[in-house]
């Protein structure tokens, strides 16, 4: 058993909050069953160690609603994997909007999109501090980048861990950095890098091209799917972040990086009737032995929600002995292990090693 439990404040109860609160209830009621986890015991924490105190949202029908039933309002679609919830003593709270929606979802029926609630927003920063919140998940929608920076000041004031599962570069912009390292708060991030996503199957086969001598001439990767992120993409105007961080997760597994019109990696469309499953193509053109052309394509069909939260759980882990520790700032290892863009970019293999040795006390970040 864990040596106690992890608080965690989650800002975004949609479907990566709700793949995240039923694995935490499945692997703590079914020790037997750990499949799918990349650890059980981490550090002497397992995933029922992990304990939600306070919620965050702006859809009316997850505001002023148990926990445990807004993880299953809708716009939420993802496979519900174990139904056998507590009754969280939490209640979702309003959050600030700010640039959270964006102005086209209000096109789609209210059953594939958000509704905002007619609430005045909460104190954040008091209601983490009440809940006793040790660390804060970002799940907002792609694009927030006014209220993402808003929760990670929040989290700065309240004294709270900050994991950036979305891609606003926090973690990797160095004024923020800063203030997380001089209050002493620990950080990870930025945009959660999927247990077995589009981006590692595609760094993983660009590095296998670089370690075989195939030198990679140009590649796509294309992504769709049904719920309400790859909706709320449609707005291509709040994809910027988003195709930068998925893009660079992939150069830098190259010695020499592709220029710009050789690679094309994003969000493509949107097909309500697929929910929270994910569909990507991957093609790679390059040349092996005697400049001779080879080509690779992939298709990987995967529940896009579940998919992040096995990551999640490890880099809520981390964090919890980073606090033990009293290690503030980025938390190097962890990062590079679970995001796409970290502050400093290592290979899978090496940041796996690096997360080890900070699991065992031999690495301090």
């Amino acid at each position: 058993m864990g040596k106690k439990k992890i608080n965690v404040a989650i800002a975004g109860v949609g479907n990566c909050a709700s793949a995240l609160l039923q694995g935490i209830e499945m692997y703590k009621n079914s020790p037997e069953n750990v499949i799918g986890l990349m650890h059980y015991d981490l550090g002497g924490y397992t995933p029922g160690d992990i304990n939600i105190v306070a919620a965050f949202d702006v859809d009316k029908r997850k505001v002023g609603k148990p926990l445990k039933e807004a993880i299953f309002a809708k716009p939420n679609c993802t496979t519900v994997f174990y139904d056998n919830l507590p009754d969280y003593p939490v209640t979702v709270q309003m959050g600030p909007v700010l640039d959270g929606v964006s102005e086209h979802m209000s096109d789609y029926d209210e059953d594939r999109t958000f509704v905002v609630a007619d609430e005045e927003p909460c104190d954040v920063v008091k209601v983490l501090k009440e809940s006793g919140a040790e660390v804060l998940i970002n799940y907002l929608p792609v694009g927030s980048e006014k209220a993402a920076r808003f929760y990670a000041q929040a989290c700065l004031d309240a004294r709270v861990g900050f994991i950036n599962g979305m891609p606003v570069f926090i973690a990797s912009d160095d004024e923020w950095a800063k203030k997380f390292k001089e209050k002493g708060i620990p950080i990870i991030g930025d945009d959660v890098k999927s247990q077995v996503g589009a981006t590692i199957v595609h760094r993983t086969l660009t590095k296998l091209f670089e370690n075989r001598g195939v030198i990679l001439d140009r590649s796509y990767q294309l992504n769709f799917g049904g719920n309400t992120d790859f909706l709320n993409m449609l707005n291509h105007s709040r994809l910027s972040s988003k195709k930068k961080s998925k893009t660079q997760a992939v150069q830098a597994e190259l010695k020499k990086t592709l220029s710009s019109e050789n690679i094309h990696i994003g969000p493509s469309d949107y097909v309500p009737w697929l929910k929270d499953n994910k569909i990507c193509f991957i093609r790679m053109e390059g040349r092996g032995f005697g400049n001779v052309p080879l080509t690779l394509e992939v298709k990987l069909s995967v529940e896009d929600s579940p998919n992040s939260a096995g990551v999640i759980i490890d880099a809520i882990r981390c964090m919890k002995l980073a606090l033990d520790r009293n290690i503030g700032g980025i938390l190097t290892s962890i990062s590079a292990y679970t995001m796409k863009s970290p502050p400093v970019q290592y290979t899978d293999t090496e940041a796996k090693e690096m997360v080890e040795e900070f699991i065992a006390g031999r690495r301090e970040h």
